[in-house]
């Protein structure tokens, strides 16, 4: 009888972990550490018994659904890691690199209605300016660009003086989120699920400031500069300067923020001064905010051009070398949604029911229904789904799932726009930098 391999133990001469040997070829994977086949046309891993006997024993428990789990998917036990790290101000979030910070929050600490600061996720492309150089009181941010008709400038004192304070609750995702499930890998930082957040912003509309330094007929676009410096050093090279759409830009919800959850947003999310624009990627929601302009044509600061914050214009097939004329700029970010409650890879030994909770958003749009399944998506159920305190905010959804027997299941959540469009099962198609997965979210529970 042939063994399969142990994912957990190492090779001869070289030890290679489970997302390694997934990453670099997932059906190869399957049949190496399961002696896993995958149907071509149904896409669905059949195991022999042996193989089952091994995946069950590394998931720690029988698998009542096997027949029916997808093939080239890293059970979800496996795929996630409980490491936490510290920065100051958060609790809990794992840290990917140090210079620029950048760091993701595990999905069982999103579970609050509105995201605390603690737990908000860290997406800086540079290094924030020394937190004690930064004076609140001594801030000012310029209004300028060809399509302004009076250049002003504004401390922060005036934009509360001069214009209404609205609060708003936004939600902000990296554009990467999600980039580790690609194969093959794409660069960057490999997010998994936690780099979104929907925290309450409050601060004045764009579309107020703008429009008091007047807006000339031929604007189009806005771009932001911040505070921050280039990795490198170099003072003559922008860490980040990136805009959006004027139609965007003047929507209610556009804000210049100096206030998150109702006090003064985290240095490391942008303090004193940043834009929020909720539902689009969270790199046009400039931080520690110093400059904007109003353009005549599309902004064309750093991380504007391709393959920056950009996707194939067509789909190509994974690994394609994509020219630089065939991509397109992302604006409103696809339907989503994140199961937050249970933590993966809990038991759950009450016999009764147990309850799922999480959030879905929809970029631009809203979240019409979230369904969730406990069969690897061969049949679902309708959860109930809560409207958003406003538009561009994340909407809760509850539910609660019976296991018929004890084993080892995964609980996948799948959400569905407000003009009809669903989550994928699987990882949605490839591009070179791994943006927009809104693949299924799942998790593992183990019940007893």
């Amino acid at each position: 009888m042939t063994t399969p391999i142990d994912p957990t133990e190492p090779k001869a001469g070289k030890s290679r972990g489970i997302h390694e040997l997934y990453a670099e070829d997932p059906g190869k994977a399957d049949k190496q550490l399961w002696d896993r086949e995958v149907d071509p046309v149904s896409r669905r891993g059949f195991l022999k018994k042996s193989s089952l006997l091994a995946m069950a024993a590394a998931v720690g428990g029988s698998i009542p659904f096997a027949d029916k789990m997808p093939g080239g998917l890293i059970p979800a036990a496996l795929a996630q890691s409980d490491e936490s790290f510290t920065l100051e101000g958060k609790e809990g979030l794992r840290v990917f690199n140090d210079r620029p910070i950048n760091a993701e929050t595990p999905a069982h600490l999103l579970d609050d209605d509105v995201t605390p600061a603690k737990y908000m996720f860290v997406r800086n492309n540079g290094i924030p300016p020394e937190q004690q150089s930064i004076d609140m009181d001594s801030w000012t941010l310029e209004i300028a660009g060809e399509s302004c008709e009076n250049p002003q400038s504004f401390s922060i004192a005036d934009l509360k003086d001069k214009f209404e304070h609205h609060t708003y609750q936004l939600t902000v995702e990296c554009g990467g989120n999600g980039r580790s499930e690609f194969v093959p890998s794409a660069s960057g930082n490999q997010w998994t699920t936690g780099a979104v957040a929907c925290p309450r912003y409050t601060g004045v509309r764009l579309r107020d400031v703008l429009e008091a330094c007047g807006i000339k007929d031929d604007a189009v676009y806005i771009g932001y500069y911040g505070a921050d410096s280039h990795p490198s050093g170099d003072p003559d090279r922008e860490a980040i300067s990136r805009g959006v759409p004027m139609d965007k830009a003047l929507e209610d919800q556009a804000l210049i923020a100096w206030s998150m959850n109702d006090e003064d947003i985290p240095y490391l999310n942008g303090y004193p001064l940043r834009l929020v624009f909720g539902g689009w990627p969270g790199s046009v929601s400039g931080k520690w905010l110093k400059k904007i302009v109003i353009r005549d044509q599309k902004h064309d600061g750093n991380k504007m051009a391709p393959p920056s914050y950009s996707v194939p214009k067509h789909p190509v097939a994974p690994g394609t070398e994509v020219p630089l004329d065939e991509f397109v700029t992302i604006h409103s970010m696809p339907i989503k949604s994140l199961i937050t409650f249970p933590k993966t890879g809990i038991t759950h030994a009450d016999p009764g029911p147990l309850e799922v909770r999480g959030h879905a958003w929809a970029g631009d749009l809203s979240v019409k229904e979230v369904l969730v399944s406990i069969d690897f998506g061969a049949t679902w159920q309708k959860a109930e789904l809560k409207g958003a305190p406003n538009p561009l905010a994340w909407q809760r959804f509850t539910t609660q799932v019976e296991f018929p027997e004890p084993g080892y299941y995964e609980i996948w959540a799948k959400a569905v726009d407000s003009e009809g469009r669903a989550q994928p099962m699987v990882v949605p198609g490839w591009n070179p930098k791994g943006y927009l997965n809104n693949a299924c979210h799942r998790i593992a529970v183990q019940a007893a």
